[in-house]
């Protein structure tokens, strides 16, 4: 057994254990990451979270370095989408402490990018495909309603300028201001922070509302069936199904 079987090779027993010890140094590391930001942590915790960060570093980097040397092509992998994530991993740990002065806290957050990696393995492999194909198949549909959603924004921030900006100045000076209601009420978030007062914004805002069902349904039913579709397309294949 080799080192690329043991690192790259996802479809093995050894390879489907390093994933998961992947997986799990990643979850402790932002365990500790979010456990350092409390500020009446007692100084014995702290230290040992900065031993803690100190291993994590350590075994990313080893880890980095071990697929460097199991990639057929070196310079392709450092250059590659996860090539990049590994390094995120542990780089800023080593800019720390050339940066005196300088908080990498949020940055080694990055590290929850690593968790794409256990998309390599095989199990989720026809699942990921799936999933693409349907986003394929959808892409036209989703891009005329991308286009009017957008139109929409701009009617419904227009809209209720027009009605409130009297009577509530401060918090729809302008449409662009507006976009921000705009973009709450259809997506049917609604925060509270701005809402009509007269009686024509709130019979807008009804109005508002019904179509922004739409735009929380519309997406489901588009990636829905390309999904249909996928999988129409694997059985005339005869792909067997992927295992639960």
């Amino acid at each position: 057994m080799t080192i690329r079987d043991i690192v790259e090779g996802s479809d093995t027993g050894s390879g489907r254990w390093f994933d998961k010890c992947v997986f799990f140094l990643i979850i402790v590391s932002l365990v500790a990451m979010s456990l350092s930001t409390l500020h009446q942590l007692p100084p014995a915790w702290r230290a040992a979270l900065a031993v803690c960060e100190i291993v994590i570093v350590v075994l990313f980097t080893i880890e980095y370095v071990l697929r460097i040397v199991a990639a057929e092509h070196k310079w392709s992998y450092v250059r590659s989408f996860y090539g990049i994530v590994d390094l995120v991993a542990f780089l800023p740990f080593y800019l720390s402490l050339l940066s005196v002065g300088i908080d990498l806290r949020a940055v080694r957050g990055l590290r929850l990018l690593r968790v794409f990696r256990l998309f390599e393995m095989a199990r989720y492999s026809t699942a990921v495909t799936r999933l693409a194909t349907a986003v394929k198949y959808a892409r036209n549909e989703a891009l005329v309603f991308l286009f009017a959603t957008l139109v929409l924004l701009y009617i419904a921030a227009l809209g209720i300028h027009h009605f409130e900006h009297e009577a509530q100045p401060e918090k729809f000076e302008s449409v662009f201001h507006s976009l921000w209601w705009a973009v709450v009420t259809l997506t049917t978030v609604g925060y509270g922070d701005a809402y009509p007062v007269t009686v024509g914004g709130r019979i807008f805002t009804f109005i508002i509302l019904i179509c922004g069902m739409g735009i929380v349904a519309v997406p489901a039913g588009l990636v829905a069936t390309g999904m249909s579709r996928a999988v129409d397309d694997e059985r005339r294949a005869g792909r067997p199904e992927p295992e639960s």
